[in-house]
């Protein structure tokens, strides 16, 4: 791997990242390399290439190539600390690596409450079919988090914010109490992005993202990624290649080029959100706004703290209202499309109820009234932040006619 440039602004690195001219040639972006098998000069070429098993090694395709290596490369200059990044080919499956590096039967995973519903399931399934015990805990509750340990605790899974509900936790004192403790941190920081939250550099161990969402930018491809010191990173890319996870050389040069333009297009869904945070907290229809980067929200201290970016994905909750209301709502949208996933360029609204989902951290939060259950999560686009204004408005007055 090269070594970063510590000198470089983070929008330099993401335009500069992995471009090593060998890959490259005499053209700006790294070549679509489709190649499987990787061809020797000679025998002795080949014994040679078998015993460095790296990037930017010629070997078999499992292993990838220079648009392959090119991506990987760019993610590990983007995150301060790291040694590597191995691809997956999707979020859940860099989640899922991460993890399996890490455990084994017998061991106890500690898992956020607040967490992508796929790694719930996950822990609830794969991991407790293969001998792991996981645990779920309360992230904001950093002063019972030691409890949670015992002897067999091995690794933690946080996400930063929390997922759908959009929880603020402080990372570095629960990493913190994780490594006094031998256990591995591992958080899906795919909201903020290394431009937003240098994961690392707060204490976890493993850096996990979807490249499916801000990377690729453009909803029209599926990838994930995990990056890390070398001890880990060392780990994953050997329990990647026993699994056979590799990504199409297609989708590592659309991921590519997303990267080069992430920064400007997190810069304006940011702040786009925000403007419709700030409407949003004035109407009387709702009860709260999870937006960690409005001043006075929920976590709006130690995102201030911790962060030095944010997203255009936030979540709102409606006033006592019922579910058709907010059917109703939602069905009207012009602009927002109603779609999972989160990211690309175009707006979109999901409705969300988290409480059949946790188990340590009760929906609604407590000092909140009983009816202010139903939520609405907002991933916000590129579009300008008057026409989405205008586009809730009229959901809102499709809400309230019944």
């Amino acid at each position: 791997m090269t070594k970063k440039s510590d000198t470089h602004g983070s929008n330099t690195r993401l335009v500069t990242g992995g471009r090593r001219r060998e890959w490259t040639g005499p053209v700006v972006n790294p070549p679509v390399w489709r190649a499987s098998t990787h061809l020797y000069e000679d025998i002795a070429a080949k014994d040679e290439g078998g015993k460095h098993n790296e990037d930017g090694r010629f070997f078999y395709g499992r292993r990838g190539a220079p648009t392959q290596w090119a991506l990987a490369e760019a993610l590990t200059e983007l995150e301060p600390g790291a040694h590597g990044t191995v691809l997956y080919p999707s979020g859940v499956a860099a989640i899922a690596g991460a993890l399996l590096a890490v455990l084994k039967p017998g061991d106890v995973l500690l898992v956020t409450d607040n967490a992508y519903e796929p790694s719930r399931v996950m822990a609830n399934g794969l991991l407790k079919r293969m001998g792991v015990d996981c645990r779920f805990f309360d992230p904001l509750d950093v002063d019972g988090f030691a409890d949670r340990f015992c002897d067999k605790t091995k690794a933690v899974l946080f996400e930063n914010p929390g997922s759908l509900t959009m929880e603020v936790c402080d990372i570095p004192a629960l990493a913190a109490i994780a490594r006094e403790r031998s256990a591995v941190s591992l958080i899906d920081n795919t909201w903020a992005s290394p431009l937003g939250f240098h994961a690392l550099d707060h204490g976890c161990d493993i850096a996990i993202m979807s490249l499916t969402k801000h990377v690729g930018g453009h909803s029209d491809l599926m990838m994930g990624s995990a990056s890390a010191g070398e001890r880990w990173y060392r780990r994953l890319r050997q329990t990647a290649q026993a699994l056979g996870q590799v990504v199409s050389p297609d989708d590592a040069a659309l991921a590519a080029r997303g990267l080069r333009t992430m920064g400007l297009r997190l810069e304006r869904s940011t702040a786009t959100a925000l403007e419709i945070a700030r409407w949003l907290e004035h109407r009387e229809d709702v009860a709260h706004v999870l937006c960690p980067f409005l001043p006075g929200a929920p976590g709006y201290e130690l995102w201030q703290r911790d962060f030095s970016g944010g997203c255009g994905l936030f979540s709102f909750v409606l006033k006592g209202s019922d579910e058709a209301a907010r059917t109703r709502l939602i069905d009207t949208l012009d602009l927002f499309g109603i779609g999972f996933s989160w990211g690309g360029f175009e707006s979109l609204a999901l409705p969300f109820d988290p409480a059949s989902i946790r188990s340590e951290t009760p929906w609604p939060p407590e000092g909140w009234q009983s009816g202010d259950r139903l939520g609405i999560r907002l991933s916000i686009g590129l579009e300008d932040a008057s026409d989405l204004i205008a586009d809730l408005a009229r959901g809102f007055a499709a809400m309230e006619q019944g």
